[in-house]
Formats: C-alpha cells, structure tokens, sequence
C-alpha cells in the first residue's frame, strides 16, 4: 500500500476532492476511513462539508485557501483552510480573535509551482513580524512525475527553507508521485491523490497500481458496415473493409473524451471485450461511440452485453493517453449517467450507463 511505502514517521493522508478523483465521495471517504486515514484535502468548503457530515472526527483541509467572507462557514465545519496569501492569513487571523476557541490553518508556500501560495518572501516576512503560528505549512511540487527532473531537487531545497522558518509546524510537501521520490520528501504528511484511485502518478514502473475502478459500457446495437461507408458526424473515418459495428451508449457527455476517436490516418483509444482489442470508429459522439467488433464472436458482440472502457484490462492511463490527455481528466469526467457499484458498499448510486 502507498502507507507501507511512507517512513513510519510519515503520516499518510488523502486527497478527496472532485468527489474523490471521479470515483464517488461518500463510498471513497468511507473506504478510506475504513483503511485508517485521519486527515482528507479537498478543493472547497463545500467539499469540506460534505466531508465533515460523513467523519465527523476527521481533520479536513481546505487546499483552495480562505474564500472571502467565509471564515465562519470553515469554522462551522471545523475545516482546517491552508492559507496562500498575506491577505488569507490576515483574515484569518481576524476572525480567530473574535473566537474563544482554537482555529488551526495551514500556511501554503509556492517553492515553484507558480499556482496560490506565498512566496518565499512574504513567508520570511510573515514569520519575522508576526505571531501567526501555522498548525502545518505545505507547498506542492510541480514536476514529481519525473523523477530526474531537476525541479524537484530545488523545490525540496526551499521547502526545508521555508518550513524552517515556522518550527513548530507540521510539514507536507508529497503529492502521489512525491511518494516515490523518496523519504527525504515525506515530512509529516504526506497526501496522495490519484495513486488512491488505481491510476499511475508517475513515471516509475512501481507506480504502477491495481486498477480501482472499471467502466464498462452498454451496446445498444451491432450492424454491419459494407466497405467504403462512412462512420459518425463528420465522415472523419470510412470503413477500410466490411465490418461489424457495436454502438455503445457512452459519449463526451459521460466523459469519453472526444479527441480519443479515430480517422483513417489516426487510430484512436481501443476497448475491451472478450479477450479483445475492440478499436473506437469515427468521432465520440454526446451520446454514443462506435467500436469494431469485427473479430468477436456476435453471441458475445451483442445487444445489451458490456464493454470495458477502462478497468483491468485497460488501464486508464494508456486509454487517457489515447485522447491526448492523463488518467485525471477520465476519471474525473465521469459523468452522472453511469451506474455505479462500490464492492463492499451495501447499495449502488444510480444511472443509466
């Protein structure tokens, strides 16, 4: 597990924002509590939120920061935000001297990324004429997937600069594919994201992991296709032989990425069906997308029977990879109309895929 790879000193926590990377945040975060985790990172407050209602005993971090003006929704929720500018930290600040009770934040320095944070400046100046005292301080690296790259070194380097200058706090500096960079870049806490949901953080061959979620997709209709005819909006593909089409209910509205489609001169993402290898046909279209079912057995190739998009036998990477894109971007764009079904769950939410 991602917690085994960690030095025992090193807590690991979880990413869980975007309904738990696409896969669903209810039966996500309960599984990740079943597994241990204390600590969850989300976008917003009202991820937060949703987080506190299910863990009431969790601590929860807000990795967007402090929204103008919410100050007492974060602290109705007891939502911890990670503060990325002076103004963050001065209204905060504010509003934890109207209070009788503690209000832990955590500070957000940028060591290269160039997203939120503050620079190291500001932290050095925060440090030197404040009393503000970060529960945590965080940054995140930009480059991690890359083991060689030399970002990585350089931001490690003012990570330990900048957390130097608030002792007292906790330190965070490992996305997934940190982990793999080694101890050095562990600290206190580290918080995985994607690697939790079964795709590849980064380029190592260990980061490789079992998949967590497969998708599979309906046939509505298999028909055949004479050679010379042409397939989808745009006749962007026309069929090189004759062929057997299965018409599958999934398209760009469910999340299969248009620019996965193929023409002739450009092959497109594959799916899975029966020990098969079934090649997209055409453009992606809102509501469905052709595959080649040519080489399967029609007792199989048939109305009503499943292909994996994705799953065990396609790994989500390399179907991602297909579109021009990364494994992130379909998981999280999984639409609402699919079904889904969580082992172990008691119930399954619904939807039409």
């Amino acid at each position: 597990s991602l917690r085994d790879r960690l030095t025992p000193q090193c807590e690991c926590g979880a990413a869980v924002k975007a309904e738990c990377y696409g896969i669903g945040g209810l039966p996500g975060i309960r599984a990740l509590a079943r597994a241990g985790c204390r600590t969850y990172f989300v976008a917003t407050p009202q991820e937060g939120a949703a987080v506190r209602d299910t863990l009431p005993e969790a601590i929860i971090y807000v990795l967007n920061g402090l929204y103008p003006g919410a100050a007492a929704h974060y602290a109705t929720h007891r939502l911890r935000p990670i503060l990325g500018s002076p103004d963050e930290v001065a209204e905060w600040r504010a509003f934890a001297q109207t209070r009788n009770e503690p209000s832990p934040a955590a500070l957000h320095v940028d060591t290269g990324i160039s997203r939120l944070g503050l620079s190291m400046e500001e932290a050095r100046d925060l440090a030197e004429t404040s009393d503000f005292a970060p529960e945590m301080v965080l940054s995140h690296l930009a480059c991690a997937d890359a083991p060689d790259h030399p970002m990585n070194a350089q931001q490690l380097a003012r990570f330990r600069a900048a957390s130097a200058l608030f002792p007292r706090a906790r330190r965070s500096l490992t996305n997934s594919a940190g982990i793999y960079l080694g101890p050095e870049f562990h600290f206190d806490l580290a918080r995985p994201g994607i690697a939790l949901y079964g795709a590849q953080a980064s380029q190592r061959p260990e980061s490789r992991l079992h998949p967590v979620v497969t998708l599979e997709a309906r046939i509505l209709q298999v028909h055949r296709v004479p050679r010379g005819t042409p397939i989808g909006y745009g006749a962007t593909y026309t069929a090189p032989r004759d062929l057997r089409v299965a018409m599958v209910a999934a398209g760009y509205a469910d999340g299969l990425i248009r620019a996965s489609g193929s023409t002739n001169t450009h092959a497109g993402m594959d799916a899975w069906l029966a020990g098969h290898r079934v090649p997209i046909l055409g453009r992606v279209s809102m509501d469905m997308t052709a595959f080649d079912v040519t080489a399967v057995s029609p007792d199989i190739a048939r109305r009503g029977a499943f292909i994996e998009v994705f799953g065990a036998n396609r790994p989500v990477d390399e179907v991602a990879r297909a579109a021009g894109t990364i494994g992130y971007e379909l998981l999280t764009g999984l639409g609402a109309r699919f079904a889904r079904r969580y082992t172990g769950e008691t119930a399954s939410t619904q939807g039409s895929g």
